[in-house]
């Protein structure tokens, strides 16, 4: 029973203080990639260790040998004695329906979320094919609204949406900037990011760390989509676009926007840029990314390896009486 008490306190110090550490590396807004990935992996990290917590208490440690027929003798008397007892069988199925619990949570959250976004997208594209018109040249759609807004809807029908408010205030440069921005964010998938964090938040509410997850993916995703448009175009015209929309931050549900809250951040970074990551401070993360999800399975199959340099199974009585 040690392999589950030591990956439930794995979880619990990962959501304590994995958060905190990945918000003060500043090193993570100079590649938000990484980033991105970084918060992934702490997410993933989490509840691999509480999954594989409930599924060591269901199954109990069975030792690692290239003998097929050893190894399954050894499995079914270890289940045997795990679940011959009330207790051993108490446990086991506790482990069992808590892990299957968290499973079927995400899995409905995710479900549920990418529902209701599709639902929303359906209702936005609607709205759009009866108040909208094309625009060749920027090739996006216009929609007449006083504030002036640019933002994209993902999913199988793409589509860049321009408010009239939107093509006053910006000139052509900064419309290319932020058409650049969104486009990014349609090519990139980042709605997927969003939506795999947002099922984590929603399952469970109560853990600060998917929140801090979901709004530090928010910001990440953003910023990768403006290294993108930095590409076409210089930053600082990125970064002016930028606080003009921001003005408003009219971006409707399932949609991603060039604005936001995260937008005065965003626009310090363009304009004090930063030296990129190299290749040693990126290797250096790629490595402490997979050892935080090595982790918790070497955690799991540890007990095994441990078992397997004992005897499984025990001579009965009467053969230590000859």
């Amino acid at each position: 029973m040690i392999a589950p008490a030591v990956l439930a306190v794995l979880a619990v110090i990962l959501a304590v203080l994995g958060p905190t550490l990945l918000r003060r590396m500043s090193w993570l807004e100079r590649s938000p990639r990484i980033g991105i990935t970084a918060w992934q992996t702490l997410s993933v990290s989490i509840v691999l260790a509480v999954l594989l917590a409930g599924s060591s208490l269901a199954i109990p440690a069975i030792p690692w040998t290239i003998n097929l027929a050893d190894w399954i003798r050894t499995c079914a008397m270890a289940l045997l004695a795990q679940y011959s007892t009330p207790g051993g069988a108490v446990v086991s199925a506790t482990g069992a329906a808590a892990a299957s619990a968290i499973l079927v949570r995400v899995a409905y959250c995710l479900a549920a979320d990418r529902a209701i976004a599709a639902r929303n997208r359906k209702v936005q594209l609607d709205a759009l094919a009866l108040i909208a018109r094309p625009h060749l040249r920027y090739d996006a759609l216009v929609v007449d609204h006083p504030a002036a807004a640019v933002y994209c809807l993902p999913g199988r029908v793409r589509q860049v949406v321009l408010t009239s408010a939107a093509l006053s205030a910006l000139d052509h440069n900064q419309l290319l900037a932020v058409l650049a921005h969104e486009r990014a964010h349609l090519r990139g998938r980042h709605d997927l990011i969003l939506a795999a964090a947002d099922a984590l938040q929603h399952a469970f509410p109560r853990v600060p760390a998917f929140r801090t997850a979901r709004r530090e993916l928010g910001r990440l995703v953003e910023m990768l989509a403006d290294d993108s448009a930095a590409r076409h175009s210089d930053r600082t015209t990125v970064a002016t676009a930028l606080v003009r929309l921001a003005e408003h931050g009219l971006t409707p549900a399932a949609a991603l926007g060039a604005g936001g809250e995260s937008a005065p951040s965003r626009v310090r970074r363009l304009i004090s840029p930063t030296r990129p990551l190299g290749a040693g401070k990126t290797t250096v993360a790629a490595l402490a990314m997979g050892l935080l999800i090595a982790l918790p399975l070497f955690l799991a199959i540890a007990p095994a390896s441990a078992a397997g340099t004992m005897d499984p199974c025990p001579e009965d009585e009467q053969s230590l009486t000859m």
